[in-house]
């Protein structure tokens, strides 16, 4: 199968999404959670039996608490974070959770805005610090590549696959997060780190199996060998994505809303991960080629 065949369909359609995921995120932005925002935090333990998640958070329904995360502690406690509340709304929380039987408070506490820029600092410079520790392991890994392409360009390739795989998500995000008041947690963030580890592992797979063949190639020209590459690695990376998305689907429909979205994240950036490790990374490649 010639995988080459079609390129320009992969990159029409692959700029269509980039293109759509970066209007999104400008117009709309992102949906910061308390974790970037600041706001409450309740932690109350039960003497009995501790109601599900769902029961609680459907208890909380009437009271204006913002987007909600409810988080088990122990057997019988529980640790509810949400929009910073005032007293009067924090006692009709502790009224409706004593619905179900009784209830002590443990902590009852604010968490300021500085602490929400401290996260942020600290996922930014952990994501350039991830980037550069991929390009330099990419290049360092294939530096005794010098025809066609240079090691340096498989880098720069690998780091236009990563932009590609992470906007995406951030896209439907921002989508998700203007319409449907969904928002970015640190479980998403982590989610996103992940995928960034996924797409790479694909990415090198294939460039890996193409350095094998570009040493022991015959008479087959650069592109014959990418789509060679691509052909032997095709069904180990579509194993790989779908035996990571069957559990992820089983998470996202029946794990409940806490880990819904960090889920619906590593769903959207395996997809678009497989999508790009298989049908462009490799095809980018012929680009530098042709302006080597």
């Amino acid at each position: 199968m010639n995988f080459l065949r079609y390129k320009k369909i992969y990159f029409v359609f692959s700029g269509i999404l980039i293109a759509g995921s970066i209007a999104s995120a400008v117009m709309f932005g992102l949906n910061p959670g308390i974790d970037f925002t600041g706001g409450s935090i309740l932690e109350v333990e039960y003497s009995e039996q501790r109601p599900s998640n769902q029961e609680i958070r459907k208890s909380l329904t009437g009271i204006d608490l913002g987007e909600i995360s409810i988080q088990p502690s122990n057997d019988m406690g529980v640790i509810i974070r949400m929009k910073d509340i005032s007293d009067d709304t924090h006692l009709s929380v502790i009224e409706s959770l004593g619905k179900f039987g009784q209830v002590q408070e443990k902590r009852f506490e604010s968490v300021g805005p500085v602490i929400g820029k401290e996260l942020k600092e600290k996922t930014t410079t952990l994501i350039v610090l991830s980037l550069l520790s991929i390009v330099v392991y990419i290049i360092l890994a294939f530096r005794k590549i010098r025809r066609p392409v240079p090691a340096w360009q498989y880098g720069i390739v690998s780091l236009i696959i990563l932009f590609h795989d992470i906007i995406f998500p951030i896209g439907v995000f921002s989508y998700l997060g203007k319409f449907y008041g969904v928002q970015m947690t640190i479980p998403v963030i982590a989610a996103l780190l992940t995928v960034v580890g996924y797409a790479i592992n694909n990415v090198v797979v294939v460039f890996d199996r193409m350095r094998e063949n570009l040493r022991n190639r015959e008479s087959l020209t650069f592109e014959e060998t990418i789509n060679k590459g691509i052909g032997q690695t095709l069904t180990r990376c579509l194993n790989t994505s779908l035996t990571t998305l069957l559990p992820l689907f089983a998470i996202f429909f029946f794990g409940g809303a806490t880990l819904r979205y960090f889920s619906l994240a590593l769903i959207i950036g395996i997809t678009a991960g497989t999508y790009s490790s298989i049908l462009l990374a490799a095809p980018l490649l012929t680009i530098f080629k042709k302006h080597a």
